[in-house]
């Protein structure tokens, strides 16, 4: 499915400040809703989903170079829509950006947090495409617009989402067997049934295999407490948002409890949010998702929090296709905390991968860096 517009300089808006002598101004940015298949249904505690719809956001220079990006609203996760997305953008992020340098990623974020206040899912897709475009007018690819790579592969997670107990298993040993050494089980609806699925998974898994539990914000802090402890005992070692976002004070009281390490995702939706859960106590650490926090400008922002801190980071997804997957690549091998393996999985989980299926065509728990100008997507 395609669906395309154009945002040019016959909007009425004025432009923002001109782009430097070095660069020609941003002169139209367009969308498209691409969507694909999963192999099978997607479920997490909020929700299911059949298909994965993303909006491809390309904007476009005077000089004809094109960066392309990608977002995609998970409605039962961040409760925005696709069409609430679509119009943020092309109502009033866009025509915001045009005329402006296209290098000003900076100042592209601080033009549209004065337009417009939150909707972090459509800046994330402007952002990426901006970094994409500079990746293509500088000839470097993202990462080394993030700081550089310290890594030329990206471990990456396998998610198993909700099913059968020994639908998941079954699952999660057939990835183990692929080359996946990080294990994330979808739970969150009853700490009971998810002691015994943690049971169950850890006694498929190879011994160097790590197991994570993701609640979903399923929990109460008081009556999980036992099961939890029963499952880190069972071979839980990283456990994922059991508590309802708000509840930090709660997530707190869990991490002086639990010998496991404690994520928060829900939790952590800005920069100040990432602050407060430092400040707070309330997290080992920090799953950071490109589109849920504004894009690759905020999310680094927020990796250096976690590295000033001392907590570790994982790069997560919502999932998304394989342009805003790809940035998650670019961003975990350009950040030193990014010890826990991504979440890579979103162009995996689809029969046909329509925006980078050659950097996503062997699913062995392990993504290569691309080296390429831009994302190194094949849009």
């Amino acid at each position: 499915m395609s669906i395309a517009r154009d945002i040019g300089r016959d909007t009425g808006t004025a432009p923002g400040p001109s782009a430097s002598a070095d660069s020609a101004p941003i002169t139209a940015i367009r969308t498209r809703v691409v969507s694909a298949r999963y192999r099978q249904p997607f479920k997490i505690s909020s929700g299911i989903s059949t298909d994965l719809i993303s909006l491809v956001v390309e904007i476009e220079t005077a000089d004809g170079t094109v960066g392309v990006g990608e977002t995609s609203p998970m409605t039962a996760y961040t409760g925005e829509t696709l069409a609430g997305v679509t119009a943020a953008i092309e109502d009033h992020l866009a025509p915001a950006l045009l005329g402006r340098d296209p290098l000003d990623r900076a100042g592209a974020h601080l033009v549209m947090d004065a337009v417009l206040r939150g909707q972090h899912v459509a800046k994330a897709g402007l952002d990426i495409a901006l970094y994409d475009l500079a990746g293509h007018l500088s000839g470097w690819p993202v990462h080394a617009l993030l700081g550089g790579s310290i890594r030329q592969r990206v471990q990456t997670a396998w998610v198993v989402g909700l099913g059968t107990l020994d639908e998941m298993a079954a699952e999660a040993a057939e990835y183990a067997d692929r080359g996946f050494r990080h294990l994330k089980v979808k739970g969150g609806k009853d700490p009971a049934q998810d002691l015994e699925l943690v049971r169950a998974v850890r006694a498929v898994l190879p011994a160097d295999a790590e197991l994570c539990l993701d609640a979903n914000e399923g929990y109460d802090a008081t009556t999980a407490l036992p099961m939890l402890t029963k499952m880190t005992e069972a071979g839980l070692s990283l456990l994922e948002q059991p508590l309802p976002r708000w509840d930090l004070a709660g997530l707190v009281r869990l991490r002086e409890r639990l010998d496991l390490r404690l994520m928060v995702d829900e939790s952590m939706h800005s920069l100040q949010d990432a602050l407060e859960i430092v400040r707070r106590g309330a997290a080992d650490v920090l799953n950071i998702k490109i589109l849920k926090v504004g894009g690759l400008h905020r999310a680094l922002q927020i990796a250096n929090v976690a590295e000033a801190a001392g907590l570790a980071v994982k790069i997560g997804s919502m999932p998304e296709l394989g342009v805003a997957t790809l940035a998650a690549v670019h961003l975990a091998a350009a950040v030193p905390g990014a010890t826990v393996p991504a979440d890579l999985v979103g162009p995996m989980l689809v029969n046909e991968e329509p925006l980078a299926p050659s950097a996503f065509g062997e699913a062995n728990g392990w993504v290569d860096v691309p080296t390429r100008p831009g994302l190194g997507h094949d849009v």
